[in-house]
């Protein structure tokens, strides 16, 4: 998709911003996102890196790095960045919750866990990284978190296919039968892609408590 011609004036605005003021770290650094919704990742990433020598605690900027980085599958590039940006900015929850995305994919539960935690603990609101607690959760076995969590993202977005989709496959390891139905029906509802196996044990599960089967 060719920029528009919006875009192209607002980028030209800031360059002739930065000529005037090459110090300012907030002109860089809107240069730098305006660059990288053009998926011009190697100019971006020279405007983040401007930015945070103008403003080092612009820790936005780390991130938006890290970013990239994961967008590269530079995984522990990424979270050096988002380390960076929450020993800079303690309650900085964005970074926290990338920070225990990126535990998650590296398979360090216990460590993915203890930033989420701190994620939703400085943003409550935060359904993203409520959602990968929730999976970290279910990963390791705690059943009752993970359920406790997603509950806590679909009071918040109830339209979350996600957190639909992980309390159907929590409420099954339960064998708590008709939540599980419940939650899988949703998801589908929303769009989501449930896997084919779950998908599979749902309609089971459907046969038999509409043939008269107990179900929690």
């Amino acid at each position: 998709m060719e920029p528009t011609k919006n875009t192209e004036e607002y980028m030209q605005s800031l360059r002739m911003a930065i000529a005037q003021n090459p110090e300012c770290g907030t002109s860089h650094y809107n240069l730098a996102v305006a660059l990288l919704s053009q998926r011009k990742f190697e100019e971006a990433e020279k405007e983040f890196r401007e930015a945070i020598d103008c403003s080092p605690g612009l820790v936005e900027a780390y991130v938006q790095l890290g970013g990239i980085c994961m967008q590269r599958g530079d995984l522990e590039t990424c979270l050096a960045y988002n380390k960076k940006a929450v020993q800079l900015r303690p309650s900085f929850s964005e970074g926290y919750g990338n920070i225990g995305f990126v535990y998650m994919q590296l398979g360090k539960l216990d460590e993915a866990i203890q930033a989420l935690e701190r994620a939703t603990f400085f943003n409550f609101r935060f359904v993203q990284a409520l959602t990968t607690l929730a999976n970290a959760y279910l990963m390791k076995g705690e059943i009752d978190k993970c359920i406790e969590t997603n509950l806590k993202a679909v009071a918040i977005q109830p339209d979350f296919a996600v957190s639909h989709n992980n309390l159907a496959i929590a409420y099954l390891e339960k064998g708590e039968k008709r939540l599980a139905v419940e939650h899988a029906d949703k998801a589908v509802e929303l769009g989501y892609e449930m896997a084919p196996e779950i998908l599979q044990e749902i309609a089971l599960i459907r046969k038999g408590l509409e043939g008269g089967e107990s179900g929690s």
